[in-house]
Order: structure tokens, then C-alpha cells, then sequence
């Protein structure tokens, strides 16, 4: 055989294949799409059957040039693009400007880069698929057809340089039907009894809760029932009236999908969606592990499938018997989950390519980040191919008197995969459902410690996440894999959303607009109908249908409502909100904007006049460095939050714990910040590492027995 030319998309793809391959072979990156529809222009002949006009992206040229170059040299090419429909679309575009027939075997795919895969793929080249090409092609010109018909009524009648897009709206609306829920929540205020008891004077307390009179649970709805119920027990006696004990069996969680990885590694590590990917790619595309060579650490990390190949499955059997033994590998029948439609069949979860590989083996090659990650996917493949856990869990009911508290608690009996991983929560538990009680036997008399009652409300839905709108979206069918980290950024970068505690909320800008899209094309933002557009591209990429079709189908009722809304709507200009402070420069009165990371104040006489300055936020905290300014809320160019003096760049104190305004560490008189641990909870700590102060954050007053 001659020499062949393998092209990829990116080079630090290309660098690890080229390591597998003998000298017949040159790998070559395209540096992804090479062609697209034109900025400047619609780009699609409505008239002809939605043809598209595809251009060279600008800055390809020489790109494609040199790839040409190759490719005639070339005794053959073979394309190994990414296995998804957009990969499947970039070697389409490559077999149209290198002169290749997509009709003859020239396309190669693998899902994990490994030598193994990647001359498996060698030996098994066919033809460009069509049906993927032509799904990935409808969901671009759908998009297209949106953006740039829809866009440009949003500049007429609200405001210059916004946009619309298809699933961005979508999730948009996401945000504000939210934001709404929590503006028409009324809290209930509810109370809690929790007993602190105790089997002996010399033993630990644990936590029981109030339940209710006889055998009926009661809420309490005030602070008065509530005192009712701690008079009428402090007395005692306290008396274990049934005690249940029970075996229970918990299942590690399955194999990471592309939404659950990103889920898990915002909750976990605090990582944006963009973050996780853009180090998720540098993991699957393979890094240098010295005398292991450069090699892809993870399988393809675009995927909605859970499933395992039949291989990685018993190497990861193996390692698991030959670390933990044989009872801590899962059983020969795995749970599965439920794929949804649209899934396809061939692609796996995101696992590690080589099991054998641990993150600590490789930590020494990776960065922070990269190493965070991996450990990540790592564990939580290995722990799905685990045993399940054993939890022994013991539950009590409690009499005093006509009134019953009870109490529960577990422990770990056989850890099985939490030996290795356990799934991150969005919430923290109650207390009170947590704990491990002392062995209580019927009959047994309990000694009172402490009652706390505690004041309660009802809490509205919370706001979305980062983690919580992909999960959101993946729910509601909306979207690909591929389209979250691009859809959160959209939302961001348009002003239509900000983050405050890392949740987002809407702006006036993103209401409005959605306001305005529900009123005049509710099809662009209904959720259903955004997750039916996904099904039918999925039909598509399946052969059931044809794309033309499908945007003959949109387009005519589409078209229809535009030109009515053109009438209808009248046009209305998005006020700034004015404030008292001028500009330094101009003079005229500082207006609040909206940014990618909040709100800042800036010069309406943009751009004849720059001026910016950002809203800070007091702490009522004096900066402890100079005395003289107060600790203001800050965003980093990444959007964390910290607290740093109102007096910089003169003074450059800075702290990232929230500051408690009025109380001071009471024994070096250092200031005191906020910080919540798992464990603890929320704390007051003191600044200074050496001091070491912490304390409980004030709680309702407690009644002592």
C-alpha cells in the first residue's frame, strides 16, 4: 500500500494518531470546519429548495491549500473527523474542496484514540454518511433561517446587536419562566422540634424529630404550636417505643454521559460547561505521559449513551477484583438505563481508554485541571462497574407522653463502589436526616439534652445552575451534547442573563425579549416544540425523512407569522436604567448596562464617550489592610466573585470569602468571613489562617431542657 494522508480536525489530534501510525502515513489537521454558510448574507436559496451557499471560512485558505498539496501526493486520504454529525459534516465539506468521491471509502472513525481503535478504523473505511451530513446541514440552515430573519425585527423594534436562535430563546425562557415562579412564591412559614437525646449521661446525643400527636404526623404552622409542643415534653420521660432495622443495597451511579459530566464536574469542581469541555477535548484528543507516549486518556466526550464496551468492561472487572477483590466487582447483570430516542447505539459513555491508567499514574503529566477531570471520569466509570453498597439503616420512634419524635440514621456495612465514588448532591440534606444513632433497644428510656425549635419557610423553586439548565435541557429533549457549553455562553454574551451566586437571572432585556417571542411566535420558544425539531433532525440523520421537507415544513408558517409580527409589533426601545452618578469624562448621568458578568454602569454616550466603571457592592466591612476603604464585591475577568478594597489600585487587599460586617474575631481581632463546609455547615472563620477561629452562624435562640 502507498502513502496515505489521514486528516483530522485539530493538531493535538493529529500529533497522538501520527504516534500509532507507521511511516506510510501522514496525519494532517484541518483545524476544523473549513467551509460554512457567509456571515454577510442568509446564505440559503429559500426559492431552490433551501440550497445552502458555502463558503471557505476566512483564515482557511492556506489551510486548504496545503491540505490539497498532500492530498495529490497522497496515494489515499481518509478522513477521521469527530464520530457525531458534525464531524460526519466537516469530511463531507473536506471531500467537496480536495476533489474526493464521498461515495468511496474514505472516512474512518473511532470512538476513543488509542492505538488499538485507530488501526481497527484503518482496516474498516467506507463512505461518507449522507443522512448524518444532511441532518447536521438542516440544523444549521434551521438555525440560520431563525437567527437571521428573526434577528434582525429584534433590532427594529427593541434593540441594536441582539439575536434570536432557535434552542438559545428556548433556554432563555427557561430563565425567566423561573424567575417568574419565584416572584409569585408566598413562603409558608412552618416550625421544627428536634430533640437532642442521649442513651446515657456519658454518651453522644443524636437528633430526633418532632412528628406529630399519637400516630398522626402534625405540622407546625407557628411559633406558638411549636412552644406548645416544648412544654408539653421537656418533662419526659423519653421512651424508644419501636425500633426498625433494615439492609439496604444502593447502586453506583452509571458512566458519565456528556450532560452528566458536565453536571457532576460543576457541582464537584466548580467548573463553567465551557471549561469542562474545552479540558474534556484535551483529554480525548491525548496528551504526552513521558515513557507511556502521547495517548487519548478518555473515550469521546460527545455522547448521550451509557453504554460500555464488552472490553473495557472486563479490564475494568479485572482491575477491580486485582485492588479490591472479587467481591467488590459488580454482578455479570448491569443496570442499564433507559436510552432515549435518538441515541445512537454505536456511541459509549465517557470512560477512560486504558482502566489501568489511575489518575494518580498520570497526575505528574497533566495539568491541575486535567487532572481533576480525569480523576473524575475515572472514578466514576470504575465505581459503575462496582458492587452495589450495603447500608445497614435503623430507624426509632420516640414517645413522651401522647407525642412522637423519631429518629434515623445508617451505616456503611460493605462499602462496595463507595470505596471509590459517590455522587455529588445540588442540595445539602437536613440535618436531621443524616447521622448514625446508637444501638437503641424497645422499652429503653433516653435522656433529654436539648430541644431546638426552629422557624421555617417554604422555599420558592431555586434558580438554575450551570449544572441545573443542562440537566433542564437534556430533560426536555433540547439540544445535543455538542450545543450546551454554546447555548449557555450565547445567553451570557447577549445580555439576556447574568449570574449572582453562580445562578442565573434573567435581565429586562432577556424578559422583554422573551415577552415578545411568546406573543408573536410562540412556536421559536415553546419547549415542545424546540425538543419535536430535535426528534425530526434525529428522523433525518435515520434515513425517515428527508431535510427539505422538514424545512418546507417550518419555513411556510414561519414566513407567515414574521410578516405579521412586522405589522403588529410597534416598535419600543428598551429604556436604560438612569442613576445619580455623572460621567467624569462627558458628563452626562452613568446609565446600568448589562455585561457577561452582571450589571456595571457605562456612559450612554457610547462610543463617542467609553467611560465604564463597575457597581460595587458595599460589605460594611473596613479593609483590615489600609483602615481607610470598605471591603465592595468584585468579579474576576473568569466572573468569581471576591471582596477587595474600594480604595484600589491604592490599596490591593483582596479576600474570597464573603466578609461579616459588625463582629470581629474575638481573639486577635482579625475580621471574620463566611464559609460552609459540608461537615459544619455555615461557619464565621477568622481571616488569618494561624488564628484558626471558627464558629457556628447564628442560629435561632435554642430552648435548653
Amino acid at each position: 500500500m502507498g502513502r496515505s494522508l489521514v486528516i483530522v480536525e485539530s493538531p493535538a489530534k493529529a500529533k497522538t494518531i501520527e504516534k500509532f501510525l507507521g511511516r506510510q502515513y501522514q496525519v494532517r489537521a484541518s483545524m476544523g470546519h473549513v467551509r460554512d454558510l457567509p456571515r454577510s448574507q442568509l446564505g440559503v436559496d429559500i426559492e431552490h429548495g433551501f440550497s445552502p451557499k458555502y463558503i471557505t471560512i476566512r483564515g482557511k485558505g492556506e489551510t486548504l491549500k496545503e491540505l490539497r498539496e498532500q492530498a495529490r501526493k497522497a496515494d489515499r486520504v481518509l478522513l477521521a473527523t469527530d464520530p457525531d454529525r458534525e464531524g460526519e459534516a466537516i469530511s463531507w465539506h473536506l471531500t467537496q474542496v480536495l476533489g474526493l468521491d464521498s461515495e468511496s471509502p474514505c472516512r474512518i472513525e473511532f470512538y476513543e484514540i488509542t492505538r488499538d481503535a485507530v488501526q481497527k478504523a484503518l482496516k474498516s473505511p467506507r463512505p461518507i454518511d449522507r443522512n448524518r451530513v444532511e441532518a447536521q446541514q438542516a440544523r444549521r440552515i434551521l438555525d440560520r433561517l431563525v437567527g437571521y430573519k428573526l434577528s434582525p425585527l429584534l433590532w427594529k423594534k427593541v434593540r441594536r446587536g441582539l439575536s434570536a436562535g432557535r434552542v438559545q430563546s428556548v433556554a432563555v425562557r427557561l430563565i425567566c419562566d423561573r424567575e417568574a415562579e419565584i416572584r409569585a412564591f408566598t413562603p409558608v412559614e412552618y416550625w421544627t422540634v428536634d430533640a437532642l437525646l442521649a442513651p446515657g449521661p456519658e454518651e453522644a446525643p443524636f437528633r430526633a424529630r418532632y412528628h406529630g400527636k399519637g400516630d398522626e404526623k402534625a405540622e407546625l404552622k407557628s411559633e406558638a404550636e411549636a412552644r406548645a409542643v416544648v412544654l408539653a415534653v421537656q418533662a419526659g420521660p423519653w421512651k424508644v417505643e419501636a425500633v426498625r432495622r433494615q439492609k439496604r443495597r444502593r447502586s453506583p451511579a452509571l458512566p458519565f454521559t456528556t450532560s452528566t459530566m458536565q453536571q457532576e464536574a460543576s457541582r464537584r469542581l466548580g467548573f463553567t460547561v465551557r471549561r469542562t469541555m474545552a479540558v474534556a477535548q484535551q483529554l480525548y484528543e491525548g496528551l504526552d505521559l513521558g515513557e507511556i507516549g502521547h495517548v487519548g486518556l478518555v473515550t469521546y466526550i460527545r455522547t448521550d449513551a451509557t453504554r460500555i464496551a464488552e472490553e473495557a468492561r472486563l479490564a475494568a472487572r479485572e482491575f477491580i477484583v486485582a485492588t479490591w477483590g472479587e467481591e467488590y466487582a459488580g454482578g455479570e447483570e448491569r443496570r442499564e438505563e433507559k436510552e432515549r430516542p435518538g441515541v445512537q447505539g454505536a456511541h459509549e459513555a465517557i470512560r477512560p481508554t486504558n482502566v489501568t491508567l489511575t489518575p494518580d499514574t498520570v497526575r505528574p503529566y497533566l495539568t491541575p485541571d486535567q487532572y481533576k477531570l480525569y480523576r473524575l471520569i475515572w472514578e466514576r466509570f470504575v465505581a459503575s462497574q462496582m458492587a452495589p453498597a450495603v447500608l445497614d439503616t435503623v430507624s426509632a420512634d420516640i414517645r413522651v407522653g401522647e407525642h412522637l419524635f423519631r429518629a434515623s440514621g445508617s451505616a456503611v456495612r460493605f462499602p462496595g463502589f463507595l470505596a471509590v465514588y459517590a455522587e455529588a448532591e445540588d442540595e445539602e440534606r437536613p440535618a436531621a436526616e443524616e447521622g448514625h444513632l446508637p444501638d437503641l433497644s424497645e422499652g429503653q428510656v433516653l435522656e433529654l439534652r436539648k430541644l431546638i425549635p426552629e422557624q421555617h419557610f417554604t422555599s420558592p423553586p431555586p434558580r438554575y445552575t450551570e449544572a441545573a439548565l443542562v440537566k433542564a435541557l437534556e430533560e426536555r429533549g433540547i439540544g445535543r451534547p455538542s450545543t450546551y457549553a454554546p447555548i449557555i455562553e450565547t445567553i451570557q454574551a447577549r445580555g439576556y442573563v447574568v449570574k449572582e451566586d453562580k445562578r442565573f437571572v434573567p435581565t429586562e432585556l432577556g424578559e422583554r425579549v422573551v415577552e415578545l417571542l411568546k406573543e408573536y411566535f410562540p412556536e421559536i420558544i415553546d419547549v415542545e416544540f424546540t425538543a419535536h425539531m430535535e426528534a425530526e433532525l434525529d428522523r433525518i440523520e435515520e434515513g425517515q425523512e428527508h431535510w427539505q421537507e422538514l424545512l418546507t415544513r417550518f419555513y411556510g408558517p414561519f414566513e407567515a407569522t414574521l410578516r405579521e409580527a412586522e405589522e403588529k409589533i410597534g416598535g419600543f426601545e428598551l429604556q436604560d436604567e438612569e442613576t445619580d452618578e455623572t460621567c467624569p469624562r462627558c458628563g452626562r448621568r452613568l446609565v446600568i448596562k448589562y455585561g457577561r458578568f452582571g450589571r456595571f454602569m457605562a456612559c450612554p454616550g457610547f462610543p463617542e464617550c467609553k467611560f465604564t466603571k463597575p457597581i460595587l457592592e458595599e460589605t460594611g466591612v473596613t479593609c483590615p489592610a489600609c483602615g481607610q476603604g470598605v471591603l465592595v464585591e468584585r468579579r474576576s475577568r473568569k466572573g468569581r466573585r471576591f471582596y477587595g478594597c474600594s480604595r484600589y489600585p491604592e490599596c490591593d487587599f483582596v479576600v474570597w470569602q464573603r466578609p461579616v460586617p459588625g463582629r470581629y474575631c474575638p481573639e486577635c481581632g482579625g475580621i471574620l468571613v463566611e464559609r460552609r463546609t459540608r461537615e459544619e455547615g455555615l461557619v464565621h472563620a477568622c481571616i488569618r489562617e494561624e488564628c484558626g477561629f471558627r464558629e457556628p452562624a447564628p442560629e435561632l435562640e435554642e430552648i435548653p431542657s
